[in-house]
């Protein structure tokens, strides 16, 4: 059955989306492919139903000129100063947030969604404003989170628990802070996968190669240092191999000797298909697994070595006695794993066509979108 969905999300890359609209002016993107989103969107699409979006981050909720990609730094900006002062205001005492709120319903009342697909790491919506939509066009509520309750989620987020009827939770234990917040059903769902026309081997010319080739390949966030001291910890145990990283944020001092430039979407593909290994650590809060790098890494036919957590486990067995992925358990462990598969390129590789064999036939977007519709069906 089709569905009317209205994806209720933050735009993180408005510069993206612009380009990708205009290589593509027929093609009624939502979302530039640096987001995840865009991959969701995509299989949505093929399965029939029939989508929207509302910027919760941008005024009137649609791509404006004005917005602009956003880049955190290490240390302390006045940017980062406003906005911690700004989150401190409830939303229903600011009125460039009440005119959102009240834009949101205008727009719901329109488009008539049959689902409303709230992405994580709201600081916008009310939940009164949810409660009214539900009222008013009797749509489900899902929320689609990465993240932990505990450590990123403001009152605004928390408080609207209770009006879930559905969060997927990338990590099973975050699922369980929802519940205890107030949502009436919690799935674990990875809500990164991969899409095989998007995720695969990039073939590089020999320049391409030449500036991307490392050892060792890092691709992500490494701040603030609460949030990611595992990661930094990985790759500063790494120092002494040729390693190359890409942020579009700030680094620590640490290992900015070893940043090449920042990466998203296709970029961050061929980036990890000239590397030899990819390091892919969780960050701080994460303890059963489930991160973007994961399925989209594999699928580009990267050999990865990642934190051993319950998820990685469960998401990346063996298959026919070959690994899909391998996990270290300490610095050391990691350490001395990546020289064996430094020396060893025919087991890495074996890995690495694995992992994108298995990621293509269990970890598509199309097979996480058929599971969501199952979920929905038994809600009613």
């Amino acid at each position: 059955m089709p569905y009317r969905i209205l994806f209720v999300s933050s735009l993180h890359h408005p510069q993206a989306l612009r380009e990708a609209r205009v290589a593509s002016p027929d093609a009624p993107l939502l979302f530039p492919p640096s987001m995840s989103q865009h991959f969701w969107e995509r299989a949505f699409r093929r399965r029939g139903h029939t989508l929207d979006v509302f910027f919760r981050n941008l005024p009137g909720g649609t791509l404006t000129p004005r917005a602009r990609d956003e880049r955190h730094d290490a240390g302390l900006t006045p940017r980062r100063v406003l906005s911690a002062v700004q989150h401190r205001i409830p939303a229903s005492l600011r009125p460039d947030l009440r005119q959102r709120n009240a834009d949101l319903i205008a727009k719901a009342r329109v488009f008539q969604p049959d689902i409303i697909w709230m992405s994580g790491d709201n600081t916008v919506i009310t939940p009164e404003t949810l409660a009214h939509l539900r009222r008013s066009t009797g749509a489900r509520l899902i929320y689609a989170c990465g993240t932990s309750p505990v450590v990123f989620s403001r009152a605004i987020d928390r408080a609207a628990a209770r009006h879930y009827d559905l969060v997927l939770a990338n990590d099973y234990y975050h699922g369980i802070q929802w519940l205890e917040l107030g949502a009436r059903r919690m799935v674990c769902l990875p809500l990164s996968a991969c899409d095989p026309d998007f995720h695969r081997p990039y073939p590089l010319t020999e320049p391409e190669r030449a500036a991307l080739a490392c050892d060792i390949t890092f691709v992500g966030t490494l701040i603030p240092a609460n949030l990611y001291s595992r990661r930094v910890q990985a790759l500063e145990a790494l120092s002494g191999f040729d390693m190359g990283i890409w942020s579009v944020h700030d680094v620590p001092e640490s290992l900015r000797r070893f940043v090449r430039g920042a990466a998203l979407g296709e970029a961050m593909e061929r980036i990890v298909s000239a590397g030899k290994i990819t390091v892919n650590t969780h960050g701080d809060f994460v303890f059963y697994g489930g991160n973007l790098r994961l399925f989209e890494a594999a699928g580009a036919g990267a050999f990865q070595i990642a934190d051993d957590l319950p998820g990685v486990r469960e998401w990346f067995p063996n298959v026919d006695g070959i690994p899909t992925i391998v996990t270290y358990t300490d610095l050391a462990n990691l350490t001395t794993k990546v020289e064996h598969y430094l020396r060893h390129d025919d087991e890495r590789e074996a890995i690495a066509r694995a992992a994108r064999q298995h990621v293509y036939s269990r970890h598509t977007y199309d097979r996480r979108v058929e599971r969501v519709e199952s979920l929905i069906a038994e809600l009613g």
